[in-house]
């Protein structure tokens, strides 16, 4: 099981977009590609694709930019896994084999497991609030 690039890439853009949820701030492709270290031309694909998946909305313009559609304790790994990959775990088992009918019915208990898992973390435990959290006296 290996966590691709691009699920990585999304879940730090959509984290960073979820600190100025309930703002009239718009999120722009180069500040987030250069706060969150994202290649800005592959950054592009990604946002297109999340869009395209109802997870943010764009405003086209020179005032334009991107932001979150829904509240970030509503959006789940589940949900952005899902939008990227397909599928969180994809299985290729075929079942075949003296042993293959319960090698897969275990692989269908670890997706069970993950998916369950991916869905109870939500976009807002994965943004970092520590510069908003500053406190000066």
């Amino acid at each position: 099981m290996k966590l691709s690039v691009k699920v990585d890439y999304a879940c730090r853009v959509l984290a960073q977009m979820a600190r100025s949820f309930g703002t009239d701030e718009l999120s722009h492709i180069e500040d987030l590609a250069r706060i969150e270290a994202v290649p800005a031309n592959y950054l592009v694909q990604i946002l297109s694709e999340l869009r395209n998946g109802g997870l943010i909305i764009s405003k086209r313009g020179k005032q334009g930019g991107y932001a979150l559609a829904r509240a970030p304790e509503s959006v789940t790994l589940y949900d952005i896994v899902r939008l990227i990959e397909g599928e969180v775990l994809d299985l290729n088992a075929s079942g075949e084999g003296f042993s293959g009918a319960q090698v897969d019915a275990v692989w269908q208990e670890v997706r069970e497991t993950l998916e369950a898992k991916c869905r109870t973390c939500t976009l807002e435990q994965m943004v970092n609030r520590s510069a908003d959290e500053m406190y000066y006296i």
